[in-house]
């Protein structure tokens, strides 16, 4: 069975996020996500994790202004200097948390100019973080129109052109499903590429156990294929966070 981590920005909301890694410990996860981790002190963050007990798996890149602003730059021709700024940034805050992953966002963008933008910066943050784990995610145009990466062979290529040890591919089951129809048919061509899971149900993004993905088999797949990596629950509770954990497998000693 999979190692799961809660995605505090969006679960336990009823809490401040600080008191929302107890929360997560005491339901049952053993990591966290946070995906902007920017407007708290650094030292408060880690200082609850540690407390709770819990490992922090992933951040993403840009720290943004994420009420209406971009959803990431790596991509966006002419924005060279403001990814390599906000990615050092990000790096320092992982590193203060040892963070396991830094997911960076490729923003809205298209043609050949974002391709060249989104390899040249990619290597570079490769290059200037080799000891990270780096990842990047197709996410659906229905979530978010015009976001520059949403096909998972179009991110494999771009891994395998790249050939950095450092960069791997972030697998969330409900973009898979909104974008292939199928997120278990989707995760076979990409396994050996995914160094970080995410699920939700779809359609909705709630609980997953709603929705048309079969978690439970999909759970199995991962074990089955040698996935070793976390699996992060990062949706939208329909109730309260602890009124919806059905879903969450039991704690195995």
């Amino acid at each position: 069975m999979p190692r799961f981590a809660a995605n505090l920005t969006m679960l336990f909301t009823e809490l401040p996020l600080q008191q929302r890694f107890a929360a997560a410990a005491a339901a049952g996860f053993e990591g966290a996500e946070i995906l902007f981790p920017y407007d708290i002190a650094v030292s408060d963050l880690s200082r609850a994790a540690i407390r709770a007990g819990l490992k922090i798996v992933l951040i993403n890149c840009p720290p943004p202004n994420w009420a209406g602003g971009p959803r990431g730059f790596a991509a966006q021709p002419g924005m060279e200097d403001r990814f390599r700024h906000d990615f050092v940034r990000a790096l320092r805050v992982a590193e203060s948390l040892r963070a396991r992953h830094i997911h960076i966002m490729a923003g809205k963008a298209e043609g050949a100019r974002a391709d060249a933008a989104f390899l040249d910066n990619l290597a570079w943050a490769a290059a200037r973080a080799p000891h990270a784990s780096l990842t990047i995610e197709p996410i659906n145009h229905e979530d978010m129109p015009g976001y520059y990466l949403s096909d998972y062979d179009k991110a494999a290529a771009i891994i395998e052109r790249l050939g950095a040890t450092n960069l791997g591919l972030q697998f969330d089951a409900y973009h898979a499903q909104k974008i292939t129809g199928d997120a278990l048919a989707a995760w076979a061509p990409v396994a050996s590429l995914v160094r970080h899971v995410q699920i939700a149900g779809c359609p909705g993004r709630h609980e997953p156990d709603t929705g048309g993905i079969d978690y439970p088999a999909f759970f199995e797949m991962l074990d089955r294929s040698g996935y070793r990596g976390w699996v992060s629950a990062e949706y939208d509770p329909v109730r309260q966070t602890a009124a919806g954990l059905g879903w969450l497998p039991a704690r195995t000693p």
